[in-house]
């Protein structure tokens, strides 16, 4: 009997430990039955004010992760992460036998070198433009506490470097001037920073030590919105250890303080949790936040999984590489036509892509970074029609390519030509709108439409059949527009043969 009850209490440690790593790479499992929470949402899901519904008409954006870990850029002394260092941006918590002598006081010191020449945000700020980002998110303190802002709360910031200027500032002007909105990463865990700890203050001591790490906590952000108002919301991340998770009733209030002060801010779903340590999603499953803040390298295989919610990706070039890293060989990193899948993938659902990219210590992107927003800017130059203001069209997925709706046009994004040209499309049969006339957006040359009504047994569905000229020629993805329309008349409905 004692065996029976061990074997069950592994089987439900092991389904606990599935179904919280699969929160992200599967459909979100709600509760049964609702229980009360105190520390629950505060704004209601789906917000429908200006601020939330350009975030959902973005479609593409930029991250910049630029700070101390640039000038590493992801190795030291010709140990790179795959020799035993951490990753670029968590550099500075490497240890164990490859680890260089006295590392956390050298890279502590890093600060005294950091005078990027090369740095032009307004330079960062078109680039990004031309790529196509409508918003961008920057890294304005990461885990080494390292403060790219001169704030009145630490010494270790931008303004004690050679460079001495507000990078942030810059950064947050130039682009506000391209017309590209604008986020703040905010790291909340901070390695070097003594009022600091991961695990839960229980004496009194700690107790008073960590309330003063959340004090300047709390400053810090309200610093940094009030230096920069505009600011569009705060990406937050460093929010999983004990101590933030156990305080939960001062982060509740603080989300509560940065609303009403600046009204209208966008927070994901990342900075806090409930009185039960439910993150992202509280104990009921209700959001956490204004928009998912989870689907970071990983996109969701179905529309359902996502229940409604607003959402973003945010993604790498190489796997993993957020901060700058000198080296990508032997690496695969994204090519253009990856990125362009993904940011269809994204937005077909309703979803924005966030693309990262990680300058060097001088203010450089890398040479692969400028390549690929050249080829993302020249596509989104011909097909951002398809990308931007558009939502998820309802439709069966189809195997070559996405579809994205605006009003009464449809879009098809496709990448995998068939060998026959004919582009099928799948309506369902009691559908009051179909592709009527159709359409390339490289050359706006009109195309043929035919309704073809194959005829399967149970199909729900009807067919329209884009036909594509043979002379036609594609080196990328390309954008089929349609406009929809009533049908000319309802799918046949012919006698089934007795079974």
């Amino acid at each position: 009997m004692i065996k029976k009850i061990q074997i069950s209490l592994l089987c439900l440690c092991l389904l606990s430990i599935s179904v919280s790593y699969a929160q992200w790479t599967g459909p979100k499992r709600k509760p049964a039955q609702r229980i009360e929470v105190k520390y629950g949402p505060i704004t209601p899901k789906n917000r429908t004010d200006e601020n939330m519904e350009r975030f959902r008409n973005y479609g593409l954006g930029q991250f910049i992760h630029w700070g101390l870990y640039a000038i590493p850029g992801n190795e030291w002394e010709g140990v790179s992460a795959r020799g035993g260092a951490a990753a670029s941006e968590w550099i500075r918590s490497w240890g164990g036998a490859t680890a260089p002598k006295d590392w956390k006081n050298t890279y502590d010191n890093l600060y005294k070198q950091f005078n990027p020449k090369d740095f032009d945000a307004k330079k960062w700020a078109k680039q990004a433009k031309d790529m196509g980002a409508r918003y961008m998110i920057f890294t304005t303190k990461h885990h080494d506490g390292f403060a790219m802002w001169p704030t009145k709360y630490s010494d270790y910031n931008i303004s004690k470097t050679p460079y001495k200027k507000d990078v942030t500032k810059e950064i947050v002007d130039a682009y506000t001037a391209e017309g590209i909105d604008v986020y703040l990463y905010f790291s909340v865990l901070e390695w070097n920073n003594p009022n600091y700890m991961g695990a839960e203050p229980k004496t009194p001591e700690e107790k008073e030590k960590f309330q003063k790490f959340l004090d300047y906590t709390r400053n810090q952000l309200l610093e940094l919105l009030t230096n920069y108002p505009q600011t569009k919301g705060l990406w937050f991340d460093g929010t999983w250890d004990k101590s933030w998770i156990m305080a939960y009733e001062f982060t509740y209030n603080l989300e509560k303080e940065l609303r009403t002060k600046f009204p209208g801010i966008i927070i994901g779903s990342r900075f806090r949790n409930d009185e039960f340590g439910k993150r992202h999603f509280d104990s009921n499953g209700d959001i956490l936040g204004d928009y998912e803040q989870g689907w970071e390298r990983k996109l969701p295989a179905e529309f359902e999984w996502l229940d409604g919610n607003t959402w973003d990706c945010v993604m790498t070039v190489p796997p993993n590489g957020w901060g700058y890293m000198k080296d990508w060989s032997g690496l695969y990193t994204k090519t253009s036509d990856d990125l362009i899948d993904m940011l269809m993938h994204c937005v077909s659902m309703n979803g924005n892509l966030v693309l990262n990219f990680g300058p060097d210590g001088n203010g450089k992107m890398h040479p692969g970074e400028d390549i690929l927003a050249k080829e993302i800017g020249e596509w989104m130059k011909v097909n951002s029609e398809a990308v931007y203001d558009v939502r998820h069209a309802g439709l069966s997925p189809s195997k070559l390519g996405y579809f994205t709706r605006k009003e009464n046009n449809l879009y098809l994004t496709v990448f995998n030509r068939p060998v026959n040209n004919i582009v099928r499309i799948a309506v369902p049969k009691k559908s009051t709108e179909v592709p009527k006339t159709a359409k390339l957006l490289v050359d706006s040359k009109e195309l043929k439409v035919v309704h073809s009504d194959i005829g399967l047994d149970l199909d729900q569905s009807t067919y329209y059949d884009v036909v594509l000229p043979e002379n036609f020629n594609a080196k990328k993805a390309f954008v089929i527009k349609m406009e929809l329309g009533a049908p000319k008349t309802a799918a046949e409905k012919l006698m089934d043969a007795k079974m």
